[in-house]
């Protein structure tokens, strides 16, 4: 009897801790849920609305999850937490055969995407969108998932490249190909006078320091009207050409020197294909220099930076090469997103790009390129998926817009996947050097990248 009384749980105590985690959600919920600030567009200016429906449902959905966890989950009194071991799922995920076989499936079916039934102009934009964001996160995992330097300011980069080639193809008529290189090496450039002055900083420091500098390049495009259009932007951004080819309606047009009807998705297409082959260079160069000794001297910079020094390694070298190399990719996606959009702002590189790319390799895993794919697929495509969730209009009435969610989901997400895969989707890799045989290394052996 004494034994199913210390098994059974205590009703009181769950109710309690439910009740109270509700109230707390019901605080953070109140601002962000249950009142929206709408224009009126008259004299008053703001007004509130208030949305208790949703209020409601959130805070009910709180309590529903607290209750869930505390009689089903919960480790009971005196009971022992056993460490969990990853589930199939994940250890399939994360084996080296399986990433032998989704990378070349993952790759054949980006190259035949664009001519499947559903891929119209909405799908294909929002698939160069993912790639774009994938490359992104190629490139910002070399300095915060090889190299351990928490970047928050990585935005800058993606600004410099985008700014570069518009103003070169503005003011000097530059094409697409020549711009690309010299918006890589711009960014490069300001990779490494990024990298001097946090040569001694660490952890936070290094995270406030990179933070600030993403603020103050999007502070500079704002207030420098005369260079950068100010708050206006550059606008009639010449777009890329295929060999010369532009995609109009022209004699010399890419439609008729081919005998083809001519079509505007032809440039998307063409689009499509121009980031999904930089995305594929990113891999292969990233990859590559992964098995080089600079690759290996960037893990062990993440591993222990005093070891890393007593061993000879120029830590100096070792930082502003991967300041360098990441911001270099960074300046390649940016240059791309001006030429597609034909119009770049400030606006479009504010904290939270940054925040996207840092959240899109964490989630996926600081050394896996395959989780940073998923992941950029879940949060980029995750966004748009709540955009077709509008028969929820029909529950939270016609003013609820699933979209602006996202922020708050994002943050759930990072939640639970530090509380469930603290490392990442995919925390497995193969290692860069072995003995004999090749063994996958656990995620255990793996640093959070603290540097």
């Amino acid at each position: 009897m004494s034994l199913n009384t210390a098994s059974s749980p205590d009703i009181s105590g769950v109710l309690k801790r439910s009740i109270l985690t509700t109230v707390i959600a019901a605080l953070l919920f109140l601002p962000t849920l249950g009142i929206k600030t709408s224009a009126s567009g008259g004299v008053d200016g703001l007004f509130l609305t208030y949305r208790w429906m949703l209020f409601g449902s959130g805070c009910a959905l709180i309590f529903v999850y607290r209750l869930a966890y505390e009689l089903f989950f919960a480790p009971k009194d005196g009971e022992a937490k056993v460490a969990k071991t990853p589930s199939a799922l994940f250890r399939t995920l994360g084996s080296p055969q399986m990433a032998k076989t989704v990378g070349p499936v993952l790759l054949a079916f980006a190259i035949v995407f664009p001519f499947l039934p559903f891929s119209d102009r909405y799908i294909l934009d929002l698939g160069i969108l993912i790639i774009t964001y994938v490359m992104l996160g190629w490139g910002l995992q070399i300095v915060v998932g090889l190299a351990g330097l928490l970047d928050l300011g990585y935005v800058a980069f993606y600004a410099v490249g985008a700014y570069s080639y518009a103003l070169l193809s503005i003011h000097f008529g530059f094409g697409f190909w020549v711009c690309l290189p010299l918006a890589g090496l711009l960014a490069a450039t300001w990779g490494i006078i990024l990298g001097f002055p946090v040569l001694r900083l660490r952890g936070d420091y290094l995270a406030i320091v990179t933070l600030a500098f993403g603020e103050i390049i999007r502070v500079v495009l704002l207030n420098w009207r005369s260079f950068t259009g100010g708050s206006n932007g550059l606008s009639d951004i010449p777009r890329p050409s295929f060999f010369g080819l532009p995609f109009n309606q022209s004699a010399n047009g890419f439609a008729a020197t081919f005998g083809l009807p001519y079509s505007s998705m032809q440039r998307i297409i063409f689009l499509y294909f121009l980031i999904l082959a930089l995305a594929v260079f990113t891999f292969f160069v990233t990859a590559r220099l992964r098995r080089l000794p600079i690759g290996r001297a960037w893990e062990a910079l993440r591993e222990d930076e005093i070891a890393c020094r007593s061993l000879g390694i120029n830590t100096v070298n070792t930082k502003l090469s991967a300041f360098a190399i990441g911001a270099m990719f960074g300046g390649f996606a940016g240059s791309f997103f001006a030429a597609k959009q034909a119009f770049v702002s400030p606006e479009s590189f504010n904290f939270m790009e940054s925040a996207t790319i840092l959240a899109i390799v964490v989630l996926g895993g600081m050394s896996s390129q395959l989780g940073v794919v998923f992941s950029a697929i879940a949060m980029v495509g995750g966004v748009e998926l709540l955009r077709q969730l509008q028969f929820l209009k029909v529950i939270f009435g016609n003013d609820f817009d699933p979209s602006q969610l996202r922020l708050l989901l994002f943050g759930l997400a990072m939640i639970l996947m530090m509380l469930w895969r603290p490392r990442g989707l995919v925390s497995t890799r193969m290692p860069t050097v072995f003995l004999k045989d090749k063994k996958t290394v656990s995620a255990t052996m793996i640093s959070q990248g603290r540097g």
